[in-house]
């Protein structure tokens, strides 16, 4: 049989997406397994988004939509981006999909075979792997525990060469939660505009903020018409399942973009548009009641780490993450491995976001406060058993 093609070859599996599997796996084999490992919010679906999707089944909505969304969805996604992130965009300039495959559009519509895609390191595991299916270099640019793991305009300066097109940033971020200051994104703004790049804003944890404030590049002067802004419900609205974002950016831009997306899925079903409607025009109240519930496990984790000797953590400000440094002589995959076969908690390796992150462990509180306890006596007595 002949190869696969070429740019497959750079590229492995999910790490996150394959360690969920593994877990599920272990725990329909009845094993006792504590998950830290998958950005899922445990909350059920709001039931009047539930409540919307049904409906819009029974009415039938059930065949082919326009491929860039349906207008009662594009219009509330652009009235919630000028109104709540001072982004200036229409209806036109919205193309409604999964939030992953928004992120894998603009890449493949933006950059050419050869060219380079700069993202923080480290930074969420398909950035790189979107970039390579692009016939793009990916470009990895140091973002770790000296800068709080925030992106420095210093840092992406160095890292700029003829052949780079696009920068893709995340705050909150994942794996770390860091919230990235106006300080930041305002030097982060100047070099994409002073280099001519374009920038693809990853936001999908903006709901989910504990500390600081939430800034979109976009809403930055001169940026809108060089910047695609991404964004979803899986995260604030607890709906992974639903498979439903959108891109945002200027109509012209837009109109091009789309033609990614006509290609492979041609649109997203009408039935889940319409609940993201009703996620968008419903209470608010639900969003802050999860939030709430977020920042109460955020610290209660915090202070179990505070107890796990030779751990080192910096306390998220955002997402439902923490990035903890350790002190073992173990890489971040060994030690993963280990507390998942002998701890039985599973926790995502650092270095599947990217060499800096080597010696750091993703610990996700997107679980109750009771497997927090639980899961995280299970990593202190592994810890200190391996120290012994």
């Amino acid at each position: 049989m002949r190869p696969v093609a070429a740019r497959l070859k750079p590229i492995g599996p999910s790490p996150t997406v394959r360690l969920g599997a593994l877990v599920n796996e272990m725990k329909r084999r009845g094993e006792d397994v504590i998950s830290f490992s998958v950005g899922e919010p445990d909350f059920p679906t709001p039931p009047h988004i539930v409540a919307a999707a049904k409906k819009a089944l029974d009415a039938g909505m059930t065949k082919y939509v326009a491929p860039a969304g349906i207008p009662e969805l594009r219009e509330a996604i652009a009235d919630k981006m000028k109104r709540e992130n001072g982004v200036p965009c229409e209806p036109g300039g919205i193309i409604v999909a999964p939030t992953k495959h928004a992120i894998f559009l603009a890449i493949m519509g933006l950059v050419d075979p050869g060219e380079e895609v700069l993202f923080p390191d480290p930074g969420w595991v398909s950035y790189a792997p979107m970039a390579h299916l692009a016939g793009a270099k990916p470009v990895p640019v140091t973002a770790d525990e000296t800068t709080g793991f925030e992106l420095t305009a210093n840092a992406l300066e160095a890292a700029i060469t003829p052949r780079t097109k696009a920068l893709v940033i995340n705050s909150p971020s994942n794996p770390a939660g860091s919230v990235f200051s106006k300080e930041t994104m305002r030097g982060i703004c100047d070099v994409v505009a002073d280099r001519d790049l374009f920038l693809i804003s990853d936001e999908i944890y903006e709901k989910i903020l504990y500390e600081g404030t939430h800034l979109s590049p976009a809403s930055f002067g001169g940026m809108f018409d060089r910047t695609v802004t991404v964004h979803g419900f899986s995260k604030t609205y607890s709906m992974t399942g639903w498979r439903l974002g959108w891109l945002a950016a200027e109509a012209s831009l837009a109109k091009q973009l789309v033609k990614v997306q006509e290609h492979t899925i041609t649109c997203t079903p009408g039935f889940i548009q319409m609940a993201g409607v009703a996620a968008l025009e419903g209470p608010a109240s639900v969003v802050r009641g999860m939030v709430d519930e977020f920042r109460a496990r955020r610290d209660l984790m915090a202070a179990e780490f505070a107890s796990v000797p030779g751990f080192h953590v910096l306390r998220p400000a955002g997402a439902f993450y923490f990035f903890p440094r350790y002190d073992l002589d173990l890489r971040s995959d060994e030690l993963a491995e280990r507390l998942l076969t002998e701890a039985k908690v599973a926790v995502t390796p650092g270095a599947a976001f990217g060499e800096a992150g080597e010696h750091h462990l993703r610990f996700s509180y997107a679980c109750s406060r009771e497997d927090i306890r639980k899961g995280m006596a299970r990593v202190r007595d592994f810890v200190r058993a391996l120290r012994k």
